[in-house]
């Protein structure tokens, strides 16, 4: 019932019941998305919950496509109708590939490679908000390309808003003082403007593998 929703975010708008859920355990929250699903039509949960993907929060964006899947088929023409937007559409690409019925462990390889590294920068920038440290370093890990040099380049390509604030995060995080100058320099020149112009490659210098990197169990 939706009356007895344990977090008490039933009444509350997607954006701050998204919020609410954000420090529970998976199967927590989504017995929660159940609970305020529940206290409301199906059309108008799914509007909210798009919209609040919509925002500029990246935790919450991934929240909502959580909740959505959730909603399940119902959501499907919505999400369909949204995956031309650049913002949500790797979510709703991804949504929209569990839905047909492809493992969620394969379903990135819909994805291409640009909206792979957008999705990671995004991601990237979740962690950056509400995340630790390590975590944002273990998020290296789960780029699709081998080396940092080349994430660098394929990251300062793909125009997220936040890269700059991403890299700057994750520079001032790493332990690795080469690769931190790396990252530095690239969050630089995609603040001035350089990475646009194609002056002065990340690759080249300092070429470690991703997989070299120290790493933990993913905690995401």
């Amino acid at each position: 019932m939706a009356a007895q929703s344990p977090a008490g975010n039933i009444e509350q708008s997607a954006e701050d019941m998204l919020r609410g859920c954000s420090q529970l355990r998976p199967n927590a929250a989504r017995a929660e998305y159940r609970a305020w699903l529940a206290a409301r039509t199906v059309g108008s949960a799914v509007g909210e919950l798009i919209d609040a993907a919509r925002g500029e929060d990246a935790l919450l964006r991934g929240l909502a496509f959580e909740a959505l899947r959730v909603v399940g088929a119902p959501a499907e023409p919505d999400v369909r109708s949204v995956a031309d937007e650049a913002t949500l559409r790797p979510y709703a690409l991804l949504w929209l590939a569990e839905h047909d019925g492809i493992d969620p462990e394969d379903a990135h390889e819909v994805l291409t490679r640009a909206e792979a590294t957008w999705l990671w920068v995004d991601t990237a920038a979740a962690v950056a908000d509400h995340g630790e440290a390590p975590l944002l370093v273990r998020h290296l890990e789960s780029a699709i390309q081998p080396t940092v040099p080349m994430l660098l380049d394929e990251v300062r390509a793909v125009g997220h808003p936040r890269t700059v604030q991403v890299l700057v995060a994750l520079a001032a995080a790493h332990p690795d003082p080469a690769l931190a100058k790396a990252v530095r320099r690239a969050a630089f020149q995609v603040h001035t403007g350089a990475a646009r112009r194609g002056q002065v490659p990340v690759s080249g210098a300092y070429v470690p593998k991703l997989q070299m990197l120290p790493s933990a169990s993913r905690a995401m």
